[in-house]
């Protein structure tokens, strides 16, 4: 049994394409703990140990001084961009440029984000930039953690914020786009193996960067090149 930490991002690659190929392919099972990033390292710095973690790229340093991941087995897996969903039933908004972006959420009766996560982060500060985080948040539906677009398909909200491949994750709702240009924000997601992570480990980390993996990552929603 190896035990996996990984972000939110790609969890619909892992459950649809990748864990079970592993595993038809190694004979070996994998335990895996899905979370925002923030949590698994607060998880691990109260004393948990998974053989592999991914996470955003810039935990990593922070993994790694505390010993708990080997840094020289760092791998780049794939970048995730934020976008927008809504509910199939409603008319998709505009928001294909910043003063459009503004209209749409100041629009909304509800925005889903969650501020655990690195989507939910750039999404308060670029909220804060635009001049309109006391109007969306007067309103707004914070989720602690998890995928934001339940909130769409339950009726709190009518618009959800997050990774394009967590928005994914519910086919319920309808992708309305990434955010524009100037209002993006790119997460890098790596793998590392952690300190006393078995050689069957290693294998999972070589799965998880290889070819196979980053077609899944691609239908997911992530970026691979």
């Amino acid at each position: 049994m190896i035990t996996l930490f990984s972000a939110l991002s790609v969890k619909k690659a892992l459950d649809d394409v990748l864990l079970h190929a592993f595993t038809k392919k190694y004979a070996v099972d994998v335990e895996v703990t899905f979370d925002p990033t923030t949590i698994l390292v607060r998880k691990i710095g109260e004393g948990a140990k998974p053989d592999v973690v991914i996470a955003v790229s810039g935990a990593f340093t922070e993994l790694a001084t505390a010993g708990a991941v080997s840094p020289d087995s760092r791998v780049v897996l794939a970048r995730s961009g934020i976008g927008i969903a809504t509910a199939p039933e409603l008319d998709s908004p505009d928001i294909g440029t910043v003063d459009a972006l503004r209209t749409a959420l100041t629009s909304a009766r509800s925005v889903a984000y969650s501020r655990s996560g690195a989507s939910g982060i750039h999404f308060a500060r670029l909220i804060e930039d635009l001049g309109i985080a006391d109007e969306v948040n007067a309103r707004a539906t914070v989720v602690e953690k998890g995928f934001t677009a339940l909130a769409v398909t339950d009726g709190r909200a009518d618009l959800a914020v997050q990774q394009i491949s967590e928005l994914k994750f519910v086919p319920q709702v309808r992708i309305v786009g990434p955010l524009p240009d100037c209002a993006q924000h790119y997460s890098e997601l790596s793998a590392a193996l952690g300190r006393a992570a078995p050689p069957e480990a290693a294998d999972l980390l070589r799965f998880l960067s290889g070819p196979e993996a980053k077609a899944a990552y691609r239908d997911a929603g992530l970026v691979t090149d």
